[in-house]
């Protein structure tokens, strides 16, 4: 007999939680072309970086800074999407052929810039602005 009523007293109470959940309102509306190509757009310059940062002779360059290819990947992924789309952009207007330093050079200032913002640790002579 107790068991029968504890058993109708949370099934009252579960069924009054469930008219007592609120729901909020669902609010849709037109996604425009740019937006969409704006978004892919980020998408296509972080893969572009990243597939960058995977050439042998980039990698080769970060390890003889310290800096690991995973912790460099790591960095990318974290920066905004204007971030990657100047980066690129500053890898794009490299001549070719003398590229290797000047990526390498853009890399190591983004990461000391990621460094002084306290995003990041890795260089130990770069104290972060608080």
């Amino acid at each position: 007999m107790m068991k029968s009523g504890l058993r109708t007293l949370v099934t009252l109470a579960a069924t009054l939680l469930l008219f007592a959940i609120v729901t909020s309102p669902l609010h849709a509306s037109m996604v425009g072309t740019g937006e969409l190509l704006a978004s892919e757009q980020a998408h296509v310059d972080r893969a572009t970086l990243m597939q960058t940062l995977s050439r042998e002779d980039i990698r080769e360059q970060m390890e003889r800074m310290g800096v690991s290819p995973e912790a460099a990947q790591e960095r990318v992924s974290r920066m905004t999407d204007a971030e990657v789309a100047e980066l690129n952009q500053r890898l794009a207007e490299l001549p070719a052929g003398a590229g290797v330093v000047e990526t390498v050079l853009i890399i190591f200032l983004i990461l000391v810039l990621l460094d002084a913002l306290g995003v990041t640790d890795i260089f130990s002579f770069i104290r972060p602005v608080r």
